[in-house]
């Protein structure tokens, strides 16, 4: 708008006492012409009343200013700026401006001086234009800033994960950054890829496109990742493993809710400190096909799971089950050799040797199976239980 070509000082003057009915008429069109505007609360209501009424003063301020671009988050939005962005969605905010100016220029014959609504009428559809554009900015800050604070929330729960804290907040916070489900969950941890790239964003991508819900953070050199809200969770995780750096992948055991995520990243980052002692171990690996490589590097939740998984459940079944597999693990698998070390027959030791792999899911003719058996017994003799040896 050129200076001088503005609405007179007088139409501006009675553009300003009429502010006030102009934005109740305003409000009313929207109740008539919005549905959605009429299920608001009524204080997001009232929010947007004081938000129409400022932007027709602000319409006022611009025409005696001209060139000076409106003043959204202090002049219109100042009212309730942080607010009314969160309740309403641009789309929606574009309405409402919609319906404001539709009111104003409605309303122009009744306001303007004689032989000034048609300037005063061009003035508004100028000024609607800057408020689109400034609404743009508003809502693109709004979104920079809501990125900045989920990063940090982001941050804080991790965190809170690679250090086992079970806070009961944690819930609320995965909440707040937008995680709907209360189903099952599970956490992956591996290297974060070397330079520069946006992991995070890629880990994202690749989670969403299965429809999971993801949550990923970045611990030292670590890239932690929780996912959730699908069944088939471990394809998931399979997919998502693609997008960490070289090295081991490992995937915590499922759980049944949020509020028990940091077990699984627990377990997850006891096998990633032990995964180097399996280096052909697939990728992802689960945290409990590491138990015997845990249980060696010291963590005792996994020499216990260890006693109750595959020791314990050997020495209970009785029909010298124990016995036949030590046997045949001292033998290399051979079961001829274990037949007649026995004194039965050969068939015998297959039969024992079905019933110890159901029993634990480990094959004493299989060797990595054989590996957890020896590792199991050896360290549940140890820890004082002789009677698994007998």
């Amino acid at each position: 708008m050129e200076v001088g070509t503005g609405p007179s000082e007088a139409t501006l003057r009675r553009l300003e006492r009429a502010s006030g009915a102009l934005a109740t008429q305003a409000v009313a069109r929207m109740d008539d012409e919005l549905p959605w505007f009429r299920l608001m609360p009524a204080d997001q209501r009232s929010w947007v009343t004081l938000v129409a009424q400022a932007g027709i003063a602000s319409l006022v301020d611009w025409c005696r200013h001209p060139g000076r671009l409106p003043r959204l988050t202090g002049d219109v939005f100042g009212a309730a700026p942080r607010e009314l962005v969160r309740a309403v969605p641009l789309k929606q905010t574009v309405d409402l401006i919609k319906v404001t100016v539709e009111v104003v220029e409605d309303r122009v014959e009744q306001v303007a001086e004689p032989g000034d609504a048609d300037t005063l009428r061009l003035t508004v559809l100028q000024f609607s234009r800057e408020v689109a554009f400034a609404t743009a900015h508003v809502y693109a800050s709004f979104a920079e800033d809501r990125g900045a604070w989920d990063a940090r929330l982001e941050a804080l729960v991790v965190d809170a994960l690679v250090r086992g804290d079970r806070s009961e907040e944690l819930p609320g916070r995965m909440a707040a950054l937008g995680w709907a489900t209360t189903g099952p969950v599970i956490v992956l941890v591996g290297s974060a890829p070397p330079g520069e790239q946006d992991s995070r964003a890629a880990v994202r991508r690749a989670a969403r496109s299965m429809r999971s819900e993801v949550l990923v953070g970045v611990h030292a050199d670590k890239l932690v990742v929780v996912l959730g809200g699908v069944d088939a969770l471990r394809a998931v995780a399979g997919r998502v493993s693609r997008e960490f750096g070289p090295g081991p992948v490992v995937v915590g055991p499922q759980v049944d809710s949020l509020a028990h995520a940091g077990e699984s990243a627990t377990a997850a980052l006891a096998g990633l400190h032990a995964a180097p002692a399996w280096p052909d171990a697939p990728r992802p690996v689960d945290s409990e096909d590491l138990l015997p490589e845990r249980a060696l590097d010291g963590d005792p939740v996994a020499r216990a799971a260890l006693a109750e998984q595959v020791a314990l459940p050997l020495h209970n079944a009785g029909g010298g089950l124990v016995e036949t597999v030590r046997t045949v693990l001292g033998n290399g698998g051979n079961l001829e050799a274990s037949a007649r070390a026995l004194f039965v027959h050969t068939n015998t030791v297959r039969y024992r040797l079905k019933r110890a792999t159901e029993l634990t899911g480990c094959s004493a003719t299989d060797p990595r199976g054989a590996w957890t058996l020896q590792l199991a017994l050896a360290l549940t003799g140890l820890d004082g239980d002789r009677s698994l040896w007998h």
